[in-house]
């Protein structure tokens, strides 16, 4: 009798400051294009290359991605590490993913460019060994250099890490709060239910 085949599961970190589609189109190709059960996402509690007092509060940024994802069933949240009130890093993430599912095949979902400096995260080859990692292409960023970034942790970890090709969107957070700030339109850049949210709670504004 053959085994059950493990869940396969997305992990979508992020700030989230705030969720915008270039984020909902990468998790929904990811999970399409690799036959992921689930994508989860994760919004950052206090992320370790941030201003703390930049960055928009835990509880707005949490609501802010439930309502994002709302309405596909394919999509997840968790607070893994709003609840940890300290800086995270992406080894606690998965480490903690890894407690909770530990049945499942993790997919650490990012950019090309993280990628590239996967070297200068906390404890990364602890990271690699917890989870396969899809890398998004972004304009500007060739894996061909992963070899290099890599280092001596090429050859352990390469089939670990997955090519995901996506068309670039031109969608960034920073672009929809620099617009906010200056009063101009967000429309078709984050769903409708989320700039709602923005403008009743006067996130962005000057």
């Amino acid at each position: 009798m053959n085994e059950a085949k493990s869940r396969q599961i997305g992990v979508m970190g992020g700030t989230f400051d705030p969720i915008h589609y270039g984020h909902l189109a990468a998790a929904e190709e990811a999970k399409e294009a690799f036959n992921l059960d689930q994508v989860i996402f994760v919004p950052a509690g206090i992320p370790p290359h941030k201003d703390e007092q930049q960055v928009t509060s835990a509880h707005h940024r949490y609501l802010m991605t439930l309502l994002a994802i709302m309405g596909n069933p394919g999509f997840e949240i968790s607070r893994v590490d709003l609840d940890r009130k300290q800086v995270t890093y992406t080894v606690d993430t998965l480490r903690d993913l890894r407690r909770l599912l530990p049945e499942c095949e993790l997919y650490f979902i990012t950019g090309a460019d993280a990628i590239l400096e996967i070297l200068s995260w906390k404890a990364a080859d602890e990271v690699l060994s917890l989870a396969e990692f899809i890398a998004v292409t972004r304009p500007g960023y060739g894996l061909d250099q992963l070899a290099v970034a890599l280092g001596p942790l090429y050859e352990s970890f390469k089939e670990r890490i997955h090519i995901l090709t996506m068309p670039p969107m031109g969608i960034s957070s920073t672009d929809i709060r620099e617009r906010l700030a200056k009063d101009r339109s967000i429309r078709y850049l984050l769903p409708e239910i989320v700039i709602n949210y923005i403008h009743k709670e006067g996130l962005y504004s000057k």
